[in-house]
């Protein structure tokens, strides 16, 4: 495997339409919004998609949904203690060194190992730092988030009375351009063991972040990524500071009240000596 040298930049661009990207459930699972309108995509609901694109791809991944699972295992405690070689590990570093090794999201994002044995003052405690950072994706302009009542008409037990008065709700943005931004970060990657190939992975599992990832409130097609920005500096700290990087790119409406992909316009600040790869799935 091949060291990771580099230091990474990275920045997604997001369209929804006709769908809630991610539902809060302080507010009755409605998209999520800040208080100015602008919509919201938290980052651990980013990084849920981006490790369920890992184990799409055939990568080993500790943090599971129940609905995305690859292997039996129902719990984080299951799951490591059935990894052969952490058994009987007491040492910390030694603990995390092996933990990274067998799981790309750990050696990834990092990953807080807490898990009680069953007897007394028994138990294990390790934590990892993780060099891949995800911030939270905010849309460019203020969404418009459209609200619809369904019904239902069929019985969920035996015996009730039939009826179709049931009513309910059904929160969707009509439609948004998220971004998000993310980097990763040399020296950590060297503690992991995170490798030059893994930011591969990485980078892939950003282009198709929304594949496979379809439901009710998410229909195919629904939401899709339009580019992704991919900064690979000259050297292991980099030639600029993230925040620099990420300000490079500019996302500016070109109509008061937004519609699709082509109302915005986008351009990258060209910074010398450091020029992005860009993927664009439209």
């Amino acid at each position: 495997m091949t060291p990771l040298e580099h230091k990474i930049d990275y920045a997604v661009i997001v369209s929804v339409r006709h769908a809630n990207p991610n539902g809060d459930p302080l507010t009755g699972n409605r998209p999520r919004e800040d208080y100015e309108g602008f919509g919201e995509i938290s980052d651990v609901c980013i990084k849920r998609k981006i490790r369920n694109r890992f184990i799409d791809l055939g990568k080993p991944v500790f943090v599971q949904s129940d609905d995305k699972r690859s292997d039996s295992y129902g719990s984080l405690s299951e799951r490591a203690g059935a990894c052969e070689a952490l058994k009987g590990i007491k040492d910390k570093d030694e603990y995390a060194r092996i933990a990274c090794s067998q799981w790309l999201d750990v050696r990834s994002f990092g990953q807080l190992f807490a898990f009680k044995s069953g007897k007394k003052g028994e138990g294990v405690s390790v934590g990892v730092r993780g060099p891949v950072s995800v911030h939270p994706a905010f849309s460019v302009s203020p969404v418009l988030t459209e609200s619809i009542q369904i019904t239902k008409s069929v019985n969920s037990e035996p015996g009730e009375k039939k009826s179709s008065d049931t009513m309910g709700m059904k929160h969707r943005v009509a439609f948004g351009l998220y971004v998000f931004y993310g980097s990763v970060n040399c020296q950590l990657a060297e503690k992991t063991g995170f490798t030059a190939e893994d930011a591969a992975t990485l980078h892939e599992a950003l282009k198709t972040l929304f594949e496979n990832d379809a439901s009710s409130a998410r229909p195919e097609g629904s939401i899709e990524v339009c580019d992704v920005y991919w900064w690979q500096h000259a050297s292991r700290t980099g030639q600029y500071s993230s925040a620099k990087v990420h300000r490079s790119l500019t996302i500016a409406p070109k109509v008061d009240i937004p519609r699709s992909y082509e109302d915005y316009s986008i351009a990258i600040n060209p910074l010398e000596g450091l020029e992005p790869s860009h993927y664009h799935g439209l």
